[in-house]
């Protein structure tokens, strides 16, 4: 399958977070146009049954299809962890998720073969990391942070709360037998919001694996395979993006802009059938 020579990614999270995944995205593939769908209005997913997660996730997919979507990154960590499978046996274009590219990228970066990761209630539930850890010989210790989320959202990245916060997580995370694991994998895309604090807190020999930059990485790598060899001129062209919200679009543009780290112009509306 071949894509258009300026293809079109959508982009696929249950609220704000997966904008971090489109601020990387921007970065690695710059000769793309989006479309990003928040489901803000159902969110959050960690609540809620796999059953439940992937019709949501489903309709979205459907969705950013008759966008005109090429491919779909998935950039919910919980609907990658929960119905990856379902979305794409269902959608009609390439499928890409954020825990395999995590994965991916911790195992490049361990030395010691011993990987920490923290994320929601939801994502460590499900084990989706640790399984795709330990299929590639590594040993994996999950965390679930469930504080960090609301604290990125009041705006708190650099606070004193939200690092004594981290710090016991991350003390509990590496206690005992993973006192010497290496690698820290962010595996929410709230958490690379936190990197100059979570770099702090941690500890100073580990590296920190944003799973968010993974994915960026593995979707420009598999275009490289699908799209034609551009042009210089329409390498160089400003992307086009389109945001789709099913909650409100006022708060959508001031929240979202935090992730994505720009003004975001206009948000459109959008209902989802149940």
């Amino acid at each position: 399958m071949k894509l258009a020579r300026r293809p079109t990614i959508g982009v696929f999270d249950s609220g704000f977070g997966g904008l971090t995944v489109l601020k990387a995205l921007l970065q690695a593939i710059p000769g793309a146009d989006y479309a990003y769908f928040g489901d803000t209005a159902r969110l959050p997913y960690g609540s809620k049954s796999v059953e439940t997660v992937a019709r949501y996730a489903v309709e979205a997919a459907h969705f950013l299809e008759s966008q005109g979507a090429q491919m779909l990154v998935i950039a919910c960590n919980t609907a990658t962890a929960l119905a990856l499978d379902r979305i794409i046996a269902s959608a009609h274009v390439p499928v890409v998720g954020v825990v395999e590219p995590g994965a991916e990228a911790a195992a490049s970066a361990t030395k010691n073969r011993k990987i920490v990761v923290i994320g929601t209630d939801a994502t460590v539930s499900s084990h989706a990391y640790r399984k795709a850890l330990e299929t590639r010989g590594l040993e994996a210790k999950e965390k679930a942070c469930p504080l960090l989320v609301p604290l990125v959202e009041e705006g708190w990245v650099d606070h004193t709360v939200t690092e004594q916060v981290a710090r016991i997580y991350l003390a509990e995370a590496f206690a005992g037998s993973f006192h010497d694991a290496d690698t820290l994998v962010l595996a929410c895309t709230h958490y690379p919001l936190l990197l100059p604090l979570l770099r702090r807190a941690a500890p100073e020999h580990v590296r920190i694996v944003d799973s968010a930059e993974s994915t960026a990485h593995s979707v420009a790598s598999q275009l490289r395979k699908l799209v034609p060899a551009n042009s210089d001129e329409e390498r160089r062209s400003v992307a086009r993006l389109k945001f789709f919200a099913t909650d409100s679009t006022e708060k959508f543009q001031r929240l979202g802009q935090r992730f994505l780290g720009r003004a975001i112009e206009s948000v459109q509306h959008v209902d989802l059938k149940e």
